[in-house]
């Protein structure tokens, strides 16, 4: 891990641990998991809002008032909200994208969950997802919680990742595979 990542990844466990204990204390567990969901997808889905939690050149006033609105607008939690806040006010806001995942896992723990990374050449329907959580609940033992994303270059298939173990049945490894084997012949 890289220097600037570790620094990144320490940020945010302490802040997680932080919004983990506050969430527990005032039993909005379930409320906090929701906001970091709709977290992830916003800063997934958006431009804008990545380059105000990166770019340096924003104030801290600006980026305070920028994630306070982008809260608000969303309707997070009181204290994911001033969690965002203060990581602003701090300059601490590039350490979301760690903040998340580190929430995420603390989540996952407390309820027994493992997650498992899903990547297929088309979109999952639920009915699929749902057989699949089911599928690997019973390799793992644990309740799987999956975590979809699309990528079509796989062609076909599923590489899925569950914490150090990965499973890639997709057409494109095969494909691979198979041009490696034809080098190796001839």
């Amino acid at each position: 891990m890289s220097e600037p990542a570790s620094i990144s990844f320490g940020i945010a466990q302490r802040y997680a641990s932080a919004v983990f204990d506050l969430a527990l204390e005032t039993k909005s567990l379930d409320s906090v998991e929701k906001d970091v969901d709709a977290l992830a997808a916003a800063l997934a889905g958006s431009d804008d809002l990545r380059e105000l939690i990166n770019n340096p050149v924003y104030t801290r006033e600006e980026q305070g008032a920028a994630i306070a609105a982008v809260a608000t607008q969303m309707g997070v939690s009181s204290i994911v909200k001033n969690t965002l806040e203060l990581m602003a006010s701090k300059r601490r806001l590039f350490a979301m994208p760690q903040l998340i995942a580190a929430m995420r896992e603390k989540i996952a723990a407390y309820k027994g969950e493992v997650t498992a990374e899903v990547v297929s050449a088309t979109a999952l329907s639920d009915a699929q997802k749902d057989k699949l959580a089911a599928a690997l609940k019973e390799s793992v033992g644990k309740d799987v919680k999956i975590e979809a994303a699309v990528d079509e270059a796989l062609i076909g298939g599923l590489v899925v990742k569950v914490g150090s173990k990965m499973v890639d049945t997709s057409i494109r490894s095969k494909l691979n595979a198979l041009q490696n084997a034809m080098k190796e012949v001839g």
